[in-house]
């Protein structure tokens, strides 16, 4: 009885000997060279999305001081909501308006957020999401100022601009090639709304949609002066190449998708109290 019970103990260890060896050798077969554990093949790593910004683009994109600095606005919901659709994470970078381009011509961001126009001259050098904005440019001006309706009422005076923004010089260019308007550039759309009230600009360039969500938002004694200039729509610019061409693909079915559900509509109308998502009829 008793070789029979050293037998059944001499087994066990040798059976449990050989489990410890063969789980060894699959735990060395699972590393790589570098002794990292390999991936299978049916895990992936979720997608990362660059967005550049300046964040100080009320309300298409801008930083809330009072809750924490946090990015928020009408394009960075939309950008959230195509996340939430199609799985992926977004990593914003901050930097000037007149840097973002630059930023995304060395691939440091993937896209730009910031109500970027579908210019011509952009469309042959950009592949840009179908548009998500559609808002002309509009000048702005002090709300008893009641002489500047037009670019050529601003011959002499001051007008203020967002940096970078060639749309907008262009307009000014052509309405007065003899450089008689005063152009001055600002940071951000806001300091120059400001210094329209504190009476330093005769009028500054805004998007129409821009200035009604400022005058809605501060209730300021501003006001639009004179017709709306031609309007162009909005989208986000990626660089050419066939990866980008099959996101872009993905994210304008995932539009369409925000578009007949109304979702973009109820987001354009808590910022700028219409709809500022497809043309005006």
């Amino acid at each position: 009885m008793k070789r029979s019970k050293n037998k059944w103990h001499i087994f066990r260890r040798t059976l449990a000997g050989a489990l410890l060896a063969l789980a060894a050798v699959s735990q060395l077969a699972a590393c790589g060279s570098g002794g990292e554990k390999a991936v299978s093949g049916d895990a992936k790593d979720q997608k990362i999305v660059r967005i550049g910004t300046n964040g100080a683009f009320y309300p298409y994109s801008f930083k809330n001081t009072e809750n924490g600095d946090k990015l928020e606005g009408y394009e960075i919901e939309i950008w959230e909501k195509l996340a939430e659709k199609l799985d992926f994470k977004i990593e914003y970078q901050l930097t000037d308006f007149a840097s973002l381009f630059g930023a995304l011509e060395s691939k440091k961001i993937d896209t730009i957020v910031n109500s970027i126009a579908l210019s011509e001259e952009r469309k042959a050098k950009y592949l840009f999401t179908d548009p998500y904005v559609y808002s002309g440019a509009q000048l702005v001006v002090k709300e008893e100022n009641t002489t500047v309706n037009s670019l050529e009422d601003l011959k002499g005076k001051k007008i203020g601009l967002v940096a970078g923004n060639k749309i907008m010089l262009n307009y000014i260019k052509e309405a007065d090639p003899e450089g008689k308007i005063e152009v001055v550039t600002y940071e951000t759309g806001e300091g120059a709304f400001r210094d329209v009230l504190l009476g330093r600009l005769d009028a500054t360039f805004s998007t129409k949609a821009a200035a009604l969500a400022q005058i809605k938002k501060t209730g300021q004694p501003i006001r639009l002066a004179g017709s709306q200039f031609v309007v162009i729509p909005a989208g986000s610019p990626f660089l050419i190449n066939d990866e980008n061409k099959a996101f872009v693909e993905e994210v304008n079915a995932a539009l369409k998708e925000l578009r007949d559900d109304g979702t973009i509509k109820l987001i354009a109308e808590k910022w700028y109290g219409e709809d500022i998502s497809k043309p005006a009829e």
